[in-house]
């Protein structure tokens, strides 16, 4: 155990996006860990009941992040208990959080990192960090990695990623169509929008199914660009029900019948090497991170004349 510890300390040293500050302090769990304990990583997805995409992407990413930390456990749990269900039906049993991170404890573990491969800090992150804040005391130490989109670095590095992974394969311009949301983390997906213009990318557009901004939003940006041809890019991490009957189907049509020439890329963003690698990252930085606790501090202001 003292030998992985060593080569993982100074693996997960490299190539760490972020830095101690903005909410978090550098601590190396694997340094934590005494001659007894046990560290696990489990990944938590929402899940799919889709045999092609589960395998390109869910069962990929477990695959790539045991690869990246040879050595420690790597399980997995799915959120979705609609998902789970049909699953059981056909004989494949998936545990949720809270069963994966039980049977951890009954194996032995003292020690866990969780990664979710969420897009947002949305209603599936809201509810994992409860579920995770509950285990605190279950654990020496236990730790949750961000969803893709975080800081705004997160933001820069996956719309680089997406640019690279689109050359020679977009036509005309590009509809990236998101899931969306009712939870206030919709707003991620106007700040996707805009530094994906940042970067100079003004035939990119972003559209929600179930959120902000709309397909219509979307027309509306066409138009101004007086684009001919659109290519729909699925922006979730499986290319699942959404991605087959909401993208290919739906928004297809209604883009068809407004006469632009559509073209479906249809792949999940996990299936992309480029963003597995930036999920690695986020279980690195969880893994030299631990999230600073918030207090509130009274504070006492002098009397001044200046008015903001």
């Amino acid at each position: 155990m003292k030998t992985i510890i060593i080569i993982l300390s100074l693996f997960t040293s490299l190539n760490v996006l972020a830095h101690g500050g903005g909410g978090f302090k550098h601590s190396d769990i694997f340094k934590t860990l005494g001659p007894n304990d046990k560290i696990a990583i489990l990944m938590v997805h929402f899940g799919t009941t889709h045999d092609d995409t589960r395998v390109l992407t869910i069962e990929a990413i477990n695959k790539k992040v045991s690869q990246t930390f040879p050595g420690v456990e790597v399980r997995e749990s799915y959120t979705s208990r609609m998902i789970m269900r049909r699953l059981k039906e056909k004989g494949i049993v998936k545990l949720n959080p809270t069963e994966a991170m039980d049977k951890l404890i009954a194996d032995g573990y003292t020690h866990l990192v969780i990664q979710p491969t969420n897009i947002i800090e949305g209603i599936e992150m809201e509810a994992l960090r409860k579920v995770v804040k509950l285990y605190q005391k279950k654990f020496k130490d236990i730790r949750l990695g961000n969803a893709l989109l975080y800081s705004p670095e997160d933001y820069q590095a996956t719309v680089k990623a997406i640019a690279e992974v689109l050359k020679g394969k977009e036509k005309g311009d590009c509809v990236f169509v998101c899931h969306g949301t009712y939870h206030p983390a919709n707003s991620t997906y106007g700040m996707l929008d805009y530094v994906m213009k940042a970067q100079g990318h003004k035939n990119y557009h972003v559209g929600t199914i179930e959120g902000y901004p709309t397909i219509d939003d979307v027309i509306r940006g066409l138009e101004s660009n007086k684009a001919k041809e659109v290519t729909l890019v699925p922006f979730m991490f499986v290319a699942g029900d959404h991605a087959k009957n909401d993208i290919a189907g739906d928004w297809k049509d209604e883009l068809e019948k407004k006469g632009y020439k559509v073209n479906v890329l249809l792949k999940g963003l996990g299936e992309y090497p480029a963003i597995q690698e930036l999920f690695i990252q986020h279980v690195k930085f969880a893994t030299k991170h631990q999230r600073e606790d918030i207090t509130v501090k009274k504070k006492k202001y002098e009397k001044t004349d200046d008015i903001d």
